[in-house]
């Protein structure tokens, strides 16, 4: 009986917001895109937007659906330093390592608690793409992979780009590509 009750005392209260009559959303007084009004000193019914508000969509991308638009890149490569190598480690650790994870396998913690698998940092495929189109990746996004240009500043995607490129060549280095000294080891080891 008390199960019926409480039926009852749930259905009334989500009937409460339904009454035909009150349509206030719809039938509010409104104007039309740049009509004129008379409530603003210049006149017009279009107000810029009021101040800290967060813009959905910017830039040269801003008007497709698929963000890719613009051809240009951003900012032109900035030159790899061991700086611009540590900020691209702390900003792929933050956003890449969750899918990616910390080696670039694809095999990140919300991969291994079912979110989809990304293709691994060190396949072929992507060795061999060109930094400018890493960085669109990153900018834009790829399948199932959100696009960070609006969480990581132009020169935050090329350190990541770099860092990406240290990943991949720490599992796919030759001798030849190593330092004099690191060679004489690895040499003096065989």
């Amino acid at each position: 009986m008390t199960r019926l009750l409480w039926l009852c005392l749930a259905l009334a209260a989500l009937l409460c917001g339904c009454e035909k009559a009150k349509q206030d959303m719809y039938d509010q007084a409104r104007y039309k895109a740049y009509a004129s009004s008379p409530l603003w000193a210049d006149g017009t019914s279009a107000r810029t937007a009021p101040a800290h508000t967060v813009v959905a969509a910017v830039g040269d991308s801003a008007g497709s659906s698929s963000g890719r638009q613009s051809a240009a890149l951003d900012t032109a490569q900035p030159a790899l330093t061991p700086a611009l190598l540590r900020q691209g480690q702390q900003r792929y650790d933050i956003f890449c390592a969750p899918c990616h994870s910390v080696v670039g396998d694809g095999d990140g913690y919300v991969v291994r608690r079912g979110f989809p698998r990304p293709q691994s940092l060190h396949s072929d495929r992507l060795r061999q793409l060109d930094d400018a189109s890493l960085y669109r990746i990153i900018s834009d996004g790829y399948g199932v992979m959100l696009p960070f240009a609006s969480r990581l500043n132009p020169q935050e995607r090329w350190a990541t780009v770099a860092y990406i490129r240290a990943l991949q060549l720490s599992q796919h280095a030759s001798v030849a590509q190593l330092p004099p000294a690191l060679r004489q080891t690895v040499e003096a080891a065989r």
